[in-house]
């Protein structure tokens, strides 16, 4: 039997309970042992403490090292947006593939890894009024994020051997985005296995239209905050839904080892269809693959992401993919394909 495993698990708003339950039944129908520390970030619970609650959600994450989260309502505030900053996540892993068997407005092929600086950018500023007619907003672009998200990147493409493209408006935005890729340069030049990575730059707009064109072209993408996130939808409208992203926010010590990482699906908390057996539970599964092939558990990992995928491709999927399983049928149905993976892995 696998050693035990924990994780803290992070409760939400709208579907999130769906999709725990999800979750649980496929970690109980695996080998191992998956322990959870649940905390509930319920927006009804934050709002009568946030702070406790979060740092307590901190707490566990530092001692268990991953996270799986469920969507949680942005209210007061962005749960993801505290969680970042009490963790100081700095990178955000996002991958995309085309899925078998999903009908798509496209027709190429992705196979992407999307790694985003999880900070700076515009976004970390609140923007201010000039006078009644004007607004301003800062940029900032750091140093070390960037040099985190460099390693991260070239690291995971030269694991699986694919090239890396890093992308900015370099030529406009000269001082922030320019910094960026003096740095990725800088990295490339310093970290011994760079030179075996293929690298290049695109301009953000130009690499937009040539991943419609030429997908093939575009293995693992680097980028600064904004452009990751509009990336990233891009790429999950491509291959057919932003109910099917799966992210991972990760965390780093000084000498660039990952020491917290947290898991979750892109898409929000769909209260419109909370609690009627309708929430599409593919984006978190993929997530919790994901969390399980970070914790060494290829066996398992690769199973799940198969047999998630065997189910998609053989119309086993819920409404919003053209199906007719509800999350629980939909659920089995992955559970009972993940097994058949497994057997076959055990006769090979």
């Amino acid at each position: 039997m696998s050693e035990r495993r924990e994780i803290t698990e992070l409760l939400g708003d709208g579907i999130a309970e769906e999709l725990r339950q999800s979750v649980r039944a496929v970690a109980e129908s695996l080998p191992g042992e998956h322990a959870f520390d649940t905390v509930d970030l319920a927006y009804e619970n934050r709002r009568k403490g946030a702070r406790l609650l979060y740092d307590q959600a901190a707490a566990s994450m530092r001692r268990t090292g991953v996270g799986i989260k469920y969507p949680t309502a942005t209210i007061d505030e962005s749960p993801n947006a505290v969680l970042r900053k009490l963790l100081k996540f700095s990178v955000i892993h996002r991958p995309v593939t085309t899925i078998p068997g999903l009908r798509t407005m496209f027709t190429g092929k992705l196979d992407l890894d999307i790694v985003r600086v999880a900070t700076g950018g515009t976004y970390d500023d609140p923007g201010q009024m000039i006078g009644d007619y004007a607004a301003a907003s800062l940029r900032v672009v750091d140093r070390k994020t960037c040099e985190q998200a460099a390693h991260y990147a070239f690291s995971i493409a030269a694991r699986d051997r694919k090239s890396l493209t890093s992308s900015s408006k370099y030529t406009i935005q000269r001082v922030t985005d320019g910094l960026f890729e003096d740095i990725v340069d800088e990295v490339a030049k310093e970290i011994a296995f760079a030179g075996q990575v293929e690298h290049r730059r695109e301009l953000f707009d130009a690499l937009l239209a040539k991943l419609v064109m030429a997908p093939e072209r575009f293995q693992v993408i680097l980028v600064l905050n904004e452009y990751g996130d509009f990336l990233s939808d891009l790429a999950s409208g491509l291959i057919g839904s932003l109910g099917l992203g799966a992210s991972v926010s990760l965390a780093f010590n000084e000498r660039g080892r990952v020491t917290v990482a947290m898991f979750d699906a892109i898409h929000g908390t769909a209260p419109d269809i909370a609690g009627q057996d309708k929430a599409n539970p593919t984006a978190i599964l993929r997530a919790f693959a994901m969390l399980l092939a970070h914790l060494g558990d290829s066996r398992n990992a690769n199973a799940l992401r198969r047999g998630l995928f065997d189910c998609l491709d053989a119309g086993e999927a819920t409404p919003d993919l053209g199906g007719k399983l509800g999350t629980k049928a939909f659920t089995g149905a992955v559970i009972g394909r993940t097994a058949e993976r497994l057997k076959e892995k055990a006769k090979t």
